[in-house]
């Protein structure tokens, strides 16, 4: 059999695509003298593995009767056979923790000489695109019916290196890979939970007229204006020259149409109809499900059913301070309240939003504000691109280092 287009340095030959007979055993033991109680009870879960259901779940799922579970022992492969909806061909891990019981809708197997069980989660990861599944035979309409045997679970194949050295190895890397995506997934999420309790902490919220949280050498209440007082739409065309931009769904707002991602079609001879917006202005476009409002940093031209708009005064504003509240979900909010029927492509008023009040600090206080949160965002969109790119990283080795 070939071998990978990725491999790990030091290993060599053909792989070998047995059976999973050939690999696997089945395991029989069973509860029957009550050996185990609810406090042993386990369950499998794709995200978290093998886990006890009363320490991890809060709670056992079990029957009255414990004595026709089966006994999963650490190291074991369990396997998931009701093929739910959401997994048709169930889930398969190794055991990592301690002595407990399963379900009878569990299949349990011990490796046989020479295969290192993890390999074989590993393989039938349901990232893992090249898996050609444990059930080859399962029915694919079936829901929660249980319709495999531990016995036609086996009769799937898959391809192993010729060594458990090898198998290990492969395990490491992803391993590896894993856990670095686990830990900027975690820092992912304590910067978006900070993120969150800053918009809270540093702006008035309802009733006050000053933040909770604020930097020491700023005093006094802050100013209070209407939309009308301090913004005035922008109608600038007749530049085809520029470049068309589009609203991002992120903290990015308008972008070049070439970095979003896919191309949109339009008639380029209507472009002189186009609005410009510059840098610093803001758009109201038609996504109001998620505000409607966005920050452009590009010179560029946009949709003509579009509203750009400017501060009336820009040496009293920091256009990133106005792009954090523009984005904020109490200013979304807010939105609600003028914009009935608020949905996605729902277009809002300029006229509608001129009547909204607005606390803001003194300008020198904006920018303190907004180098904060521009520093927070940084962080976030380079742990977002980490976290992308470990993930990238993680396809390509499923993709390339198995056969």
């Amino acid at each position: 059999m070939k071998e990978p287009k990725i491999r790990i340095k030091g290993f060599s030959g053909e792989w070998k695509r047995p059976l999973l007979e050939e690999c696997l055993e089945i395991s029989n033991e069973v509860n029957n003298q009550n050996l185990y109680g609810k406090n042993e009870v386990l369950s499998v879960s794709d995200e978290s593995g093998v886990v006890n259901q009363i320490k991890h779940l809060g709670r056992s799922y079990a029957g009255k009767s414990l004595s026709g579970y089966k006994i999963l022992r650490p190291d074991q492969i369990v396997y998931t056979k009701s093929p739910l909806r959401q997994k048709p061909f169930g889930i398969i891990k190794v055991n990592n923790g301690e002595t407990g019981i399963v379900s009878v809708l569990y299949g349990i197997y011990d490796a046989k000489e020479g295969v290192y069980p993890k390999y074989i989660q590993r393989y039938f990861d349901p990232s893992n695109r090249i898996n050609n599944y444990l059930l080859p035979l399962v029915n694919k309409g079936a829901k929660n019916t249980m319709n495999i045997s531990d016995e036609t679970a086996l009769q799937g194949t898959i391809s192993i290196p010729p060594t458990q050295d090898e198998q290990k190895a492969i395990c490491n890397v992803l391993d590896g890979i894993d856990a670095q995506i686990l830990a900027s997934t975690s820092r992912l999420a304590s910067l978006k939970q900070m993120k969150a309790a800053s918009l809270q902490a540093m702006f008035p919220q309802e009733g006050e007229t000053v933040p909770k949280v604020r930097f020491k050498e700023f005093k006094g209440e802050w100013d209070k204006q209407s939309a009308s007082d301090l913004f005035l739409s922008i109608d600038e065309r007749n530049r085809p020259e520029l470049p068309v931009l589009s609203a991002c769904q992120d903290i990015r707002g308008m972008i070049p149409r070439e970095k979003i991602g896919f191309n949109v079609s339009h008639d380029t001879s209507n472009e002189v109809t186009y609005k410009r917006v510059k840098p610093g202005q803001f758009v109201i476009h038609l996504r109001s499900f998620q505000g409607g409002f966005a920050h452009s940093s590009y010179d560029g031209i946009i949709s003509p059913a579009y509203t750009v708009f400017d501060f009336k005064d820009k040496e009293r504003h920091d256009d990133y301070y106005w792009k954090i509240v523009f984005m904020s979900r109490a200013f979304i909010d807010r939105l609600r309240l003028i914009t009935y029927g608020i949905r996605d492509g729902r277009s809002i008023n300029f006229d509608e939003f001129k009547n909204l009040l607005f606390l803001f600090p003194s300008k020198e206080e904006q920018h303190a504000i907004a180098t904060f949160f521009r520093s927070l965002d940084r962080q976030i969109a380079l742990h977002t691109q980490r976290l992308e790119k470990l993930k990238q990283i993680k396809a390509a080795c499923l993709d390339k280092m198995f056969v």
